[in-house]
């Protein structure tokens, strides 16, 4: 009962000979160690009313002489150790007002001088062990405040019990009725699923006859309603199999014109019979994607797009959601068509043509069947990719923007680099996808503007914060965050970086020594491998510079890459875009002292 505070020396704990630790009412910290094993002679252990933190260790068995825990009002969390059950001679365990979450130990039950147990305040979930009824001296039961479940044991009528308290939890059930006396009045209060016999303020108990009658109106109540629910489906069903027919028969009833960028192998036709609902693959906020499968074996990837009134806004019709009269072809086609139908690239996906009437807009691509990285490191389609692959993904999709920054009569800049923008065909080599928000360089060597930020959350590059003008740094910065998608197997937005932080600066806040650097790359990389994934990382710090001007080109980050090629001694080279300017870091120390 002082202002005691800091951390209590791992040694304290496991003193040998010491009988009584009494530190309670104090303002100490940290957690109960592993040491306690040692406390042989450890009788009375008092630390109630601080902040300890931690769990409570499974080697608290080993003081095998306590008699009295108390750790009420504390921080302490993690499930109770089963091992607890161990300590034969413990009569009295407070563990009042945690956070300790998990089911009761049935091993309690082997405790069988405890006299006194308040578990009160935490957050205990499952049923109550049936094993506390077996305890022939337990005199006060405290359990309320939890989350426990399930039914009242009707072991704990053997009991005598002087104090008894199970308010305020999830339970259910009938309240036995050698409970149900005058003494234990409101030791059940909290728990709207008990029923009893006896006690007024809980809803009466039905006889078995009662529940039958209920079972069965149940079944006619449920019956019903799935007779109305099948009604309803069918009308349902009705009303889009008549829009879709009408959908088909619009399509075919309109003009196309078609656009091609390569030599086609197949007809309008084959297109546009493929614009339905069951051949949907892909669908996003500027139109959907369909898959194309060709009489000659082939498949393509058909988007349509949205098109836009005159003011901007998604036009679609009541009876036909693809078509809408007086419209305008919108930015995203505009920008995809403009964008690709030059471009000539193993890593940026085909464009073969386009297809388009007054209210429709469709582009037809090459069909890339491993769909997108973001889908290979994220979602339920994750799979465990090797490192040579990740690798070999990067460095692809590193060529694809090089050839759009450096390749092309003007250079092309994506505005939305991203894991899910990266796709992959049948042998896992990359494309990347999505020109709507691309933006070309005018040929006056001036750069394009825009007033509103473009790109992805996670993704956009910190100067959009102060300036809207378009540069190829800020695909710079995008890659750079797949990169650390692809070495770390994170999002770039997670719960665990915390409030109003992206993967940048959680890996940034990491960057302190080897082993917190070698603890962000992926568990799925073997150890023999994670110094290579490092060196993916240093390229990724440096693409994520908050200095556009400081960022290398994507000519250099190819030519980075692949001098960290697995296997590959590494040497970073950046290049000033054109020159012959070269600055080789020969020093990893200089990227961050923690390389």
């Amino acid at each position: 009962m002082n202002s005691l505070s800091g951390v209590i020396p791992a040694g304290i704990w496991g003193l040998p000979e010491v009988n009584i630790i009494d530190i309670d009412s104090n303002q100490f910290e940290g957690p109960i160690t592993s040491d306690i094993e040692k406390a042989k002679a450890l009788a009375q252990l008092f630390a109630g009313n601080n902040r300890l933190t931690g769990e409570l260790p499974d080697e608290i068995s080993g003081a095998t002489s306590l008699v009295s825990i108390d750790l009420s009002e504390n921080r302490l969390s993690g499930r109770i150790p089963a091992a607890i059950g161990d300590l034969k001679k413990l009569g009295t365990l407070y563990l009042r007002g945690n956070l300790f979450s998990g089911s009761i130990p049935k091993s309690l039950g082997s405790c069988v001088s405890l006299t006194d147990l308040n578990m009160a305040k935490n957050s205990l979930s499952g049923k109550i062990p049936t094993s506390l009824g077996s305890l022939p001296g337990l005199n006060a039961l405290n359990l309320s405040q939890n989350e426990l479940s399930g039914r009242i044991p009707e072991t704990l009528a053997a009991l005598r019990l002087s104090l008894f308290d199970l308010s305020y939890n999830r339970l259910a059930g009938p309240i036995p009725q050698s409970l149900s006396i005058a003494a234990y009045n409101g030791s059940f209060s909290g728990n709207p699923g008990l029923c009893s016999i006896n006690i007024s303020s809980f809803r009466r108990c039905l006889p078995d006859s009662d529940k039958s009658r209920d079972v069965r109106t149940l079944i006619i109540c449920f019956a019903v309603g799935l007779i109305i629910l099948l009604g309803c489906l069918a009308w349902f069903m009705y009303l889009k199999r008549k829009e879709k027919d009408d959908q088909d028969r619009s399509l075919k009833e309109e003009s196309w014109d078609v656009n091609s960028f390569h030599v086609l192998s197949f007809t309008e036709d084959e297109i546009l019979d493929s614009i339905k609902e069951e051949n949907l693959i892909g669908k996003g906020g500027s139109g959907k994607v369909y898959k194309a499968s060709l009489l000659n074996g082939k498949d393509l990837a058909v988007k349509h797009l949205w098109d836009t009134d005159i003011k901007g806004t998604k036009k679609i019709k009541s009876t036909t959601p693809m078509l809408g009269r007086h419209t305008r072809k919108s930015k995203e086609f505009d920008a995809e068509v403009k964008t690709l139908s030059s471009v000539r690239h193993v890593n940026v996906v085909k464009l073969y043509c386009s297809i388009t009437s007054e209210d429709s807009s469709l582009l037809v691509y090459e069909y890339l069947p491993n769909g997108s990285l973001w889908d290979r490191l994220h979602t339920v389609q994750k799979m465990k990719l090797d490192w040579d692959s990740r690798h070999e993904i990067a460095v692809g999709a590193a060529k694809g923007l090089e050839y759009l920054h450096h390749g092309c009569d003007r250079p092309v800049i994506h505005r939305d680099v991203k894991s899910s923008n990266i796709l992959l065909d049948e042998f896992m080599k990359p494309r990347i996808a999505d020109f709507g928000l691309a933006k070309i360089v005018q040929a006056n060597g001036g750069k394009d503007s825009t007033q509103v930020i473009a790109g992805t959350h996670g993704y956009i590059a910190p100067e959009y914060g102060y300036t809207y003008k378009v540069n190829e740094k800020s695909d710079v910065y995008s890659f750079g965050v797949v990169l650390m998608e692809l070495v770390t197997g994170k999002r770039p937005i997670e719960p665990e970086f915390g409030e109003n932080q992206d993967i940048v600066s959680w890996i940034c806040s990491k960057l302190k020594s080897r082993e917190s650097i070698l603890s962000l790359v992926d568990s799925n990389i073997p150890e023999a491998l994670k110094e290579e994934a490092i060196k993916v990382l240093k390229i990724a710090v440096l693409c994520t510079t908050r200095q556009p001007e400081l960022r290398p080109s994507m000519r250099s980050v190819v030519q980075m890459l692949e001098d960290a090629e697995p296997c590959k001694l590494m040497g970073i080279i950046i290049t000033k875009d054109g020159t012959s300017m070269k600055k080789e870091v020969t020093d990893a120390k200089k990227l961050n002292p923690a390389f």
